[in-house]
Order: C-alpha cells, then sequence, then structure tokens
C-alpha cells in the first residue's frame, strides 16, 4: 500500500473537539496526559494547536502556545505511527511555528527527538526526570488547605514568579478542572507554595508543585498525594531541584522517564529553586 504523499497533508488549527485525537495519541505514546487538560490549554492560546490532515484524517500534531510577547512553548509534536517518515511531522512543525513569532520556544523534549531540536535551533537548559511511585498514605498537614476563589489572585502572583511567564488564563482553570486537586500553603498570610494533583490516562499527576521551602513542598507533597492515597502517582521533577529529587526520593518514587528542558533564546529569570515539580510538559 502506498503512503499518502506530503503534498496531500494539509496543516490547519485545531479546536477543543480536535484535543481528545492528539491526547489519545500523546497516551499511546506513554506521555500519561491528564484527562481534563484541554480546557486549560485551550484558554491560553485557543490558537496554538494544529493538526496535519490528509483527505480528512488526522495525521500529524503540534502546539506551540503563546505566553504574552516574549514567550512561547512547544508541545504535543506527534506523527501517527503508520505515517512516520514521510516528512508530514516536519510540514507540520514549520507551520506551527510561524505562529510563535519572534518569541523564544521552549519545549520538554523526550530523548528520541533533542537532536533534531538542536538542529532547529533549541538548547539545553536542564534535564527533568518524571518520578512514579504509590502515593504515601500520610494525613494532610493542617496548614495545606484546598485552593479556593479568593486564593487566585495570589496563587496567580505566585506563579509568575516560578514560570518564564504570566499565564493567568491557564491558571484559572487549572486550579478548577475536572478531577483537578488543588492545595495552598499560606504562614502569616502569605502564599509560600501550590500544588496540583489531576487524573492522567494512566496514573494522576502533580503538576505544578511551587514552594519557597523543602518544608513547604513536603507539606505540599504530603496533602496532594494523600488526595490518592494507595495509588501510583507521578511527579516531573527539574534536575535543577535537588531537594524535589529528594523528596520524590524520600517518598519511594523512581525516575520512569526523562526530557530536555530546551529553549530558542533567553527567557526571563525565575525563581526555579521553587521549582519542585513542572507543571505540565506540554505547555511548561
Amino acid at each position: 500500500m502506498t503512503s499518502p504523499a506530503l503534498e496531500d497533508l494539509v496543516v490547519t488549527q485545531a479546536g477543543l473537539d480536535d484535543w481528545p485525537v492528539i491526547s489519545g495519541w500523546a497516551a499511546d505514546e506513554g506521555w500519561n496526559p491528564g484527562r481534563a487538560d484541554g480546557p486549560a490549554f485551550f484558554a491560553q492560546d485557543p490558537d496554538g494547536f494544529f493538526l496535519g490532515r490528509i483527505d480528512g484524517e488526522p495525521v500529524s500534531a503540534i502546539s506551540v502556545v503563546n505566553y504574552g510577547s516574549d514567550y512561547a512553548f512547544l508541545g504535543c509534536y506527534l506523527v501517527r505511527p503508520d505515517l512516520r517518515g514521510h516528512g508530514h511531522g516536519l510540514t507540520t512543525w514549520k507551520t506551527a511555528l510561524a505562529h510563535a513569532g519572534g518569541r523564544t520556544i521552549g519545549l520538554d523534549g523526550v530523548v528520541a527527538q533533542q537532536d533534531n531540536y538542536r538542529r532547529s535551533g533549541f538548547r539545553l537548559a536542564h534535564r527533568t526526570a518524571r518520578f512514579t511511585g504509590t502515593a504515601p498514605a500520610a494525613e494532610a498537614p493542617a496548614d495545606v488547605r484546598v485552593v479556593r476563589p479568593e486564593d487566585l489572585a495570589d496563587i496567580t502572583a505566585y506563579d509568575g514568579g516560578c514560570t518564564p511567564a504570566d499565564r493567568p488564563r491557564f491558571l484559572a482553570h487549572w486550579v478548577t478542572g475536572a478531577g483537578h486537586h488543588a492545595v495552598v500553603r499560606r504562614t502569616g498570610g502569605r502564599v509560600t507554595g501550590f500544588g496540583v494533583i489531576r487524573p492522567g490516562h494512566d496514573t494522576p499527576r502533580i503538576g505544578p508543585l511551587f514552594a519557597d521551602t523543602a518544608e513547604d513542598a513536603r507539606a505540599l507533597f504530603a496533602a496532594l498525594t494523600a488526595h490518592e492515597a494507595g495509588r501510583e502517582v507521578a511527579i516531573d521533577v527539574p534536575e535543577t531541584s535537588a531537594a524535589g529529587i529528594a523528596l520524590a526520593e524520600e517518598a519511594g518514587f523512581t525516575p520512569s522517564f526523562e526530557t530536555a528542558r530546551m529553549y530558542t533564546g533567553p527567557v526571563r529569570p525565575y525563581a526555579q529553586e521553587r521549582v519542585f515539580g513542572v507543571t505540565t510538559l506540554e505547555l511548561g
């Protein structure tokens, strides 16, 4: 059977109703996307998702989500397995990258694609390891509680200090998404960290886990894992966080998957020491 020709590929923007196709492919790759990620992703940039189609059938996907005027994040780079090696992915990539304009682009690249990303101008910032393990049945600390609507402004400001770009639209959906359990810790009325755990296609995933100190992170981690006690849980920890790696290892979690955070240019400074767990490999 002859493979469809590259010239038959049509790349267009994808809508939220296309998300089940994209997330299904990601699940097939073992990436364990969240079950309710779509609304939060599209809230940040509804024009940042693309599908390549041949005769109307989806064959490739990518997202290039813009954050403000200086930064974008690339993810969901996928080609249907039976049509790989014919240039469909590269064509989809080139079409979607134009959406970022002159912004610095970040991504969390799987090992198999990192050489390709380097050839496209991406440079390694750090590696990230996915740790998985059984959520301990510890009690949630008394000073960690579920996020309330009145917390959102403070959490949004805190999040902005832990990421290369502000993302209020995304975050408003992320902490309230279906099945998402968001918790916050305050000391003297001030936010000292927050975290979210959400259902994944395979296992629940923690992200973000942002905190001032290892003690704050440990308290938040205990509250998040208590919500899924006895189940296997995953968290993506950057290698820049020795305390985050120690926290995962103390809980008996082990690394199971690796990506590389890469950028095409400079990003604004942010508090990497507060990042104990990455929000999501798809949108940063």
